[in-house]
């Protein structure tokens, strides 16, 4: 679905629509098609490659399991290019806020979480970051120590902020106070890596949007 979704934005159709229609088709359903910034956790990266190898082992490749791993790892940091390309490549000082760390919702486990990624690139590049997830502070606090700070809220991570990144599909982050996000940012921007709110609605409420 993220292939997909790429896709999609390269022609201009709507990956939503395009995913609700291919979710009718019974023989596909539409419970995992869901584009985002990659998956992660203990289980599903390591089956997946574990099966990969099993293959390469008995003399064979699994092309597609190949394609999956590779387009996986480009997902997790498909949203850096956007964001240092809105800032014109300078990050520095600029002040990142993240909502979501887990590698999903519902857990504190951030094994292989694409946050983590986005985290590392955006100090990497000079950025301050500063985060909320209802579960996984502390697990990211123990692997990250101070090079984070983290919030008691939803809301206080983005004080001051230069722009909002969305990682995790968390249910609260689904029906946010847009009023109060605008009050808090410094700049009105969200680069949404679970697509969590529709395009022009999400605009109609004076926010550069990025998903």
């Amino acid at each position: 679905m993220n292939e997909i979704a790429n896709f999609c934005e390269r022609v201009g159709a709507d990956v939503d629509k395009v995913r609700v229609g291919i979710g009718t088709d019974s023989r596909i359903g539409k419970r995992f098609l869901f584009p985002g910034i990659g998956y992660g956790g203990s289980c599903f990266p390591k089956d997946v490659k574990a099966l990969y190898k099993s293959g390469k082992d008995a003399g064979y490749t699994f092309d597609i399991l190949q394609s999956v791993i590779r387009v996986n790892d480009l997902q997790k940091k498909i949203l850096l290019p956007r964001i240092d390309a809105y800032f014109k490549g300078d990050l520095k000082n600029k002040t990142i806020a993240i909502w979501g760390l887990a590698f999903k919702p519902e857990t504190d486990d951030i094994r292989e979480a694409p946050s983590l990624y986005v985290i590392d690139e955006l100090l990497a590049k000079g950025a301050k970051v500063q985060a909320f997830d209802p579960e996984a502070m502390e697990n990211v606090r123990k692997k990250l120590g101070n090079t984070i700070t983290f919030g008691t809220n939803m809301y206080d991570v983005l004080d001051r902020a230069d722009a909002l990144v969305i990682c995790t599909e968390w249910s609260i982050f689904r029906t946010p106070d847009f009023e109060k996000m605008k009050k808090k940012l410094k700049n009105h921007v969200i680069f949404d890596g679970r697509n969590l709110y529709d395009t022009q609605e999400i605009k109609d409420e004076g926010f550069y949007y990025s998903s």
